[in-house]
């Protein structure tokens, strides 16, 4: 009888295990949503929505963010929108940060700040470089979503949307959020490499590196070339 209940706690357990890793993924996907929207998404109540995120915000692993404007519906006070913690995304595979800047610190020792910066643009060419478009390409909007899938390819869970007189790539997740806050030379590569793929120009917003909920990348609907500095005369 005792082994019966002990197998029942365990399916349990590995039940919610699952469920709320579903509603971490689902965070990841979308940035932030509410708990009935997370419920419809997966098939479930949103009272036991509330009860996982609950437990996600005891653990630290969620917080309640300020209202997108996108998850209330009808009238009166706007549902409460949730988003993922840094340790909410360390769920999702972060476990190897440490190994990373390890790694990295030793390789700067080693060769300098060029070896890293050799290393950040190698590793965001192969991220961002299946989706190449060149200058040759007359829809950033096509270009922006072909760069936000293979990002997403990547492990970064972007997507592209058209905002005002621009589109701008969202990455959700970044598996390298905490090495890239010593390192800024891999958001820098990151970055180039886009302007690299688009032939233009573009802006980071927001990094999650820095705090932010969203590594956020806006690339104006016109092409715009970069001004080289001024030769000086001699």
């Amino acid at each position: 009888m005792k082994s019966e209940q002990h197998e029942a706690h365990a399916s349990t357990a590995q039940r919610d295990g699952d469920t709320r890793d579903a509603v971490v993924g689902l965070l990841m996907n979308r940035g932030q949503a509410t708990a009935a929207d997370i419920g419809e998404a997966l098939g479930i109540t949103t009272t036991a929505v509330r009860r996982h995120l609950d437990n996600l915000l005891e653990a630290g692993d969620v917080t309640v963010a300020p209202p997108s404007g996108l998850g209330g519906r009808g009238r009166g006070r706007p549902a409460k929108e949730f988003l993922l913690t840094p340790s909410g995304r360390r769920r999702l595979g972060q476990g190897y940060d440490a190994l990373a800047v390890d790694a990295l610190r030793a390789l700067r020792e080693v060769g300098g700040e060029e070896a890293v910066r050799t290393f950040a643009r190698r590793r965001a060419e192969q991220a961002v470089g299946t989706a190449t478009v060149g200058p040759g390409a007359s829809d950033p909007v096509d270009g922006a979503r072909r760069i936000a899938a293979s990002l997403s390819d990547a492990g970064f869970s972007a997507d592209a949307r058209e905002v005002g007189n621009g589109v701008q790539i969202c990455q959700h997740h970044c598996p390298v959020s905490e090495v890239a806050a010593e390192f800024p030379e891999l958001c820098e590569a990151e970055i180039s490499a886009i302007e690299q793929a688009l032939g233009t120009h573009v802006q980071r917003l927001a990094t999650i590196a820095n705090g932010d909920r969203a590594c956020t990348t806006h690339v104006p609907l016109e092409r715009v070339v970069r001004e080289q500095p001024a030769k000086e005369l001699r």
